[in-house]
């Protein structure tokens, strides 16, 4: 039976045994007095503590493992025995130095991506990137120059990312492994003996007076009590905010998995409805998994690095995910940008040219004379005819699948021809003028005219291989001036059109004769309409009531036989038919 000993190592506690723990207390009093200079020794002591500290942290399994001589010698191995070096002042100024501890230090462990904060020009991203690819840092930096100069647009963005993934290199274990030096005594020591020098030049050349007059023009211990306050109220945000971005990141990224097992999943249903219409609009021709899969890393890796950053906002001493998953997960991110990228351009040419074919018939209507137009509905397809349908895929006579839209416009204009004419225009798009000119052919659109009723099909049908690439059918249809226009109710969904159309049909002229004029129509059954109806319309306005006024005062002139009374914004004239003849003026 053995003691335990509960020791504390750069802020972690560990359990030893009583032997380990003599043979600990031996090796750093061993350490200390191999130190001839006592200059940084301290920090030397407490950096090699802390690397001591993470060895036993790997070694041991939970925390209640008791660390035993076993694993002390291991973690010896790795540091290196104390009698194996000299340590005095020449072995930082003679670069021949061939002693067992130079070779020692010579083996290279492997790199680890940190951020160089010691030789950062931002946030030392190209430095460390410098120090892990075995590169000079300034070819690192005229490459992130390059790549935004030339427009790639995402060198900024993953700049940003690594800073925030990235860990700074601030403690010398750190910075050691960063330049894939072991982490050993001689090494630790060596790389503060270099700080140290590069702190005391610092406080050799500094600027006394300078830094004397600063501190007497300011009370230092007010401004401290202030600047910890805002420190507290910051940090207080910090994790409000970081549980905001663990709730959304979080939230995003399980709809963003579950997105990708179900859409991403549709390719191996088979053929069903909802694959035939993705084919529809699809032109890349690619599978949906891998459309899904793109779309979860495009989209879920910058949401997974807000979720790190909202962990490291709440968890102090919250672990890396790694140097290598980091950029592993870069790549992964940028090679989903280039294929979305890819596959969004190829979906944009296969619409990027606009084709059309149009016809032209001749309609024998002539000045007095009266046309119907009427929609029509094809009960194959469906029984409503309205123009809000949109696409459809339905079977024809022969169980074919075949395109079925209702994209029909109808437009009326004037036309100083003595016949009528009916202009049936057929657009479409491709990858190509030709292209879309052969979809815009391959519209299948009908109509009749029989006994001075003209009959428009409300619907057109294409073949299921021309895919859905916005074909849409205008019909301009052309009437004489003086010619009578009867439009059922049914194309009233056909011709709502803007203004830019020059459409003379407007809604709400339906089941009505019109004269066609010119660029307007007028109704020959529309009712009159009394003021007293007026004053029940929501639309009166200042033309109704202008109209109004000029009919009451012309009434007024013309019947000069009776009395009559007129009111309108001069005021109240009354004129009394008798003897006397009393016309009465009230103005205003």
């Amino acid at each position: 039976m053995k003691k335990t000993v509960n020791v504390n190592l750069a802020g972690t506690f560990f359990h030893i045994d009583e032997d380990a723990f003599g043979k600990l207390t031996r090796y750093l009093d061993a350490i200390k007095k191999s130190m001839s200079d006592p200059q940084g020794s301290d920090e030397i002591i407490r950096d090699i503590e802390a690397r001591i500290a993470e060895l036993f942290s790997e070694k041991i399994e939970s925390s209640t493992q008791v660390i035993s001589i076993k694993e002390l010698d291991e973690v010896i191995s790795v540091m290196g025995q104390p009698e194996d070096y000299v340590v005095d002042e020449e072995i930082f100024e003679d670069s021949g130095f061939e002693s067992k501890r130079k070779t020692r230090s010579s083996s290279s462990s492997s790199r680890k991506l940190f951020r160089d904060i010691d030789d950062k020009f931002i946030s030392g991203v190209s430095s460390g990137l410098g120090h892990y690819l075995g590169i000079d840092t300034i070819w690192i930096r005229l490459l992130w120059v390059i790549l935004v100069l030339i427009g790639f647009g995402s060198p900024i963005l993953i700049y940003i990312l690594l800073w925030i993934i990235v860990p700074a290199a601030e403690s010398t274990s750190d910075k050691l492994k960063m330049t894939g030096e072991p982490v050993n005594i001689s090494n630790i020591e060596k790389k503060l003996k270099e700080q140290f020098e590069s702190a005391t030049d610092k406080v050799k050349n500094a600027d006394y007076g300078k830094y004397g007059k600063n501190i007497k023009s300011g009370a230092s211990g007010f401004f401290d009590s202030i600047g910890s306050l805002i420190l507290g109220i910051f940090k207080i945000f910090g994790k409000f905010f970081g549980i905001l971005l663990i709730i959304t990141s979080l939230s995003t990224l399980i709809g963003l998995v579950v997105g990708l097992f179900t859409f991403g999943s549709i390719d191996f249903w088979g053929h069903g409805e909802m694959m035939d219409y993705i084919s529809l609009v699809d032109t890349t021709n690619s599978p949906i998994w891998l459309l899904s899969l793109l779309a979860l890393l495009a989209v879920g890796i910058p949401f997974f690095a807000l979720f790190i950053i909202g962990l490291k906002l709440l968890i102090d001493n919250l672990k890396s995910i790694g140097s290598k998953a980091k950029i592993i997960l870069a790549v992964l991110w940028v090679i989903s940008i280039i294929g979305l990228g890819i596959l969004g351009i190829r979906q944009a040419t296969e619409q990027a040219y606009d084709g059309d074919v149009i016809t032209e018939d001749v309609i024998p209507i002539r000045t007095g004379d009266t046309l119907r137009i009427a929609m029509r509905a094809d009960k194959q397809y469906s029984y409503d005819v309205s123009r809000q349908g949109g696409v459809q895929i339905e079977y024809d006579i022969n169980d074919e699948k075949i395109i079925y839209s209702n994209d029909i416009r109808l437009i009326v204009r004037h036309t100083r021809d003595s016949v009528g004419r009916l202009l049936i225009e057929r657009t479409a798009q491709g990858g190509s003028f030709l292209n879309a000119k052969k979809r815009a052919e391959a519209i299948d659109y009908n109509y009749s005219f029989e006994d001075g009723k003209l009959i428009l099909d409300g619907f057109f049908i294409t073949d299921i291989e021309q895919k859905y690439r916005d074909q849409e059918v205008e019909i301009v249809l052309y009437l004489p001036i003086g010619s009578i226009l009867y439009a059922e109710d049914n194309t009233y969904s056909f011709h709502r059109n803007g203004s830019r159309y020059n459409d003379i049909l407007d809604n709400g002229d339906e089941e009505q004769y019109l004269r066609i004029l010119e660029d307007e129509t007028e109704c020959l059954d529309c009712p009159t309409r009394e003021k007293s109806d007026w004053d029940n319309d929501d639309d009166w306005n200042d033309d109704d009531q202008n109209n109004w006024e000029k009919e009451v005062d012309q009434k007024f002139d013309e019947d000069k036989n009776s009395d009559r009374i007129m009111i309108n914004e001069d005021g109240v004239k009354i004129h009394l038919n008798d003897e006397d003849d009393v016309e009465i003026n009230i103005n205003n």
